[in-house]
Formats: structure tokens, C-alpha cells, sequence
């Protein structure tokens, strides 16, 4: 098995982790490669020169793809990782964690229970746009795909349609389109649903509707869901995973659906989604009792 590094150059842990994920590949017999923008955060005493390589290099020839960062360095890993087919792994250095499930803790627990075979590869829907009006390439998103006003102050105007089913038109500040992977991400900071990973579902969420009756959908998954969008102003933005963002002139016309190929993740045995939603996100947690208690201590 070879391991393809990648990692955030921001993240001050950065050096000393890939240091430690180094020493357990050797350890364990592994082979690997480390992404060239590494290369500066790594003392060269400890590797040789040929163990660096492109991104494109890296994610190809390797089997598994390690994401050292937060969820942001995972959403962009997971970009690459979906256009080779490859799994990716998540070691969290960041402050959430959500996706990166690992922490710098468990690193030597991780490679034990690779070894020993003690995890699983989950798929995960990832999100295809067409535009219908530009031309332009598909966009692709592993946690949602986001249409909006972008620097314009006012509000757009957003129709959606699904299949060939007229469903609404609204005012907002835009629009969330949301797979299960990214139900805990900017679509739960606006009212969204959270959403197992295991649904088959697409969840559409306004952000700033100018309604109070405008409330979150969860549609099918195997249903394309048309979305004209309108503004007085000559741009309208979409980003996919908060990163690839472009700008279009109104109307914009896009059409999402799921894609037919998934994002592959290495889930360990040890961890538990719903444990993760609790722990990373507090969900569930009730605030009088933990008051009580540090009132009582």
C-alpha cells in the first residue's frame, strides 16, 4: 500500500505531524509520496528528494491520500482525490474536525488499525453542476454547492424547479445545495437539516430568504433540481465547497444532480458518526445540566 501526503502550510503543527506520520510509514513498511508544496515544511534531512511530487503525481500513483489540515484542507483534498477515484484519509489539525476524524493523538493508533485492516471505505455523494447558460465546466462539490449575490448588498432572485415540477420563487442572499456530507457545514449555520451520511439526499437551503414561510427541502437524490438565478446587479457568484468560486452574468441557469461517481473516505472502525456529532458539534448536549454541574463543582 502507498500513501499520498497532503497538508495545510498554515497549520503550525504541520511539521511536526507529517514528522510523525513519516516515522509510522516507515515503521509500518509503507510507501508514500509527499505533495511538492510540502516541501518546505519538512526537514529534507529526513527524506530524500524523490519521496516529493506534483499534486496530480501524488494522487495517482498512490492508494490511499492523507489530508493534514482542517476540513477546508480535506475539502480540498477530496477535490483531487474524487478526479482519480483514490480514498482519502483525514488527519484533523484544525479547530473542528468534523470530516478529518483523526487527531494528532491517534496518529500511531491509526497505522496499527490500517495494519490490521480495522477500518472501512465509505462512499459519499458528491454534487455535479451543469450551466446551462455559460459555457463553462461541470462543477463539483463534496459539501455543497452555493449560489449567490456575492458582493452585490441586495438580494437575488432564485427559481427552482424540480425535474419538470415548478416549485418556487423567492428573494434571498442565495441558495445551499447540500449533500449529507455537507448538512453539518454552512447548510446547518442557516437553519439546515442535519443529515446522515448513509441518506440519499439533497438538501436545499436559503440563506436570508425575504420570507418567513422560505424553510429548508430535502429532495431525492436520483431528482435534478433546475435553479435560475436573478440579479439587477451583472454578476451572480457560485462556489462549490466555499473554495472554487466563480462569477457569471444574470440569468444563471444551473442544474445539479448527484454524480455518478462518489467521493471515497477512509472511515476507521473505531470512530462513530453520531459519537463525532456529538463530540465536534455539542449536538444533543443539554446546556442546564452541564450548567449544573459546574455550578455544583
Amino acid at each position: 500500500m502507498k500513501f499520498g501526503i497532503f497538508g495545510n502550510t498554515t497549520k503550525d503543527e504541520l511539521t511536526a505531524t507529517l514528522q510523525i506520520i513519516v516515522e509510522q510509514l516507515k515503521l509500518n513498511k509503507y510507501e508514500f509520496l509527499i505533495n511538492d508544496s510540502l516541501r518546505r515544511s519538512f526537514p529534507l534531512a529526513l527524506v530524500q528528494p524523490d519521496y516529493f511530487a506534483s499534486a496530480k503525481k501524488v494522487a495517482e500513483s498512490c492508494d490511499i491520500l492523507i489530508s493534514l489540515g482542517g476540513d477546508g484542507t480535506m475539502l480540498t483534498t477530496a477535490y483531487i482525490a474524487h478526479q482519480v477515484n483514490k480514498p482519502i484519509l483525514g488527519i484533523n489539525l484544525g479547530k473542528l474536525g468534523f470530516l478529518a476524524e483523526v487527531d494528532i493523538k491517534g496518529i500511531e493508533q491509526l497505522f496499527n488499525d490500517i495494519k490490521n485492516s480495522r477500518y472501512s471505505v465509505e462512499e459519499r455523494m458528491v454534487l455535479v453542476g451543469k450551466c446551462s447558460t455559460n459555457d463553462c465546466d461541470d462543477f463539483f462539490a463534496v459539501n455543497d454547492l452555493v449560489i449567490d449575490k456575492g458582493a452585490w448588498p441586495k438580494m437575488i432572485e432564485l427559481t427552482i424547479s424540480v425535474e419538470d415540477e415548478y416549485v418556487t420563487t423567492f428573494s434571498a442572499d442565495g441558495l445551499i445545495v447540500a449533500t449529507p456530507t455537507g448538512s453539518t457545514g454552512y447548510s446547518l449555520s442557516v437553519g439546515g437539516p442535519i443529515v446522515s451520511p448513509k441518506a440519499e439526499v439533497i438538501a436545499l437551503s436559503p440563506i436570508s430568504p425575504h420570507s418567513l414561510t422560505m424553510r429548508p427541502l430535502v429532495l431525492p437524490s436520483n431528482e435534478k433540481i433546475f435553479i435560475t438565478a436573478n440579479s439587477m446587479h451583472t454578476k451572480v457568484q457560485v462556489n462549490c465547497d466555499g473554495q472554487r468560486v466563480m462569477e457569471f452574468p444574470p440569468p444563471l441557469e444551473i442544474v445539479i444532480s448527484k454524480s455518478e461517481k462518489p467521493l471515497k473516505l477512509v472511515h476507521m472502525d473505531s470512530a462513530n458518526y453520531f459519537k463525532i456529532l456529538r463530540s465536534k458539534l455539542l449536538w444533543g448536549l443539554d446546556v442546564r445540566k452541564n450548567s449544573h454541574q459546574q455550578k455544583g463543582s
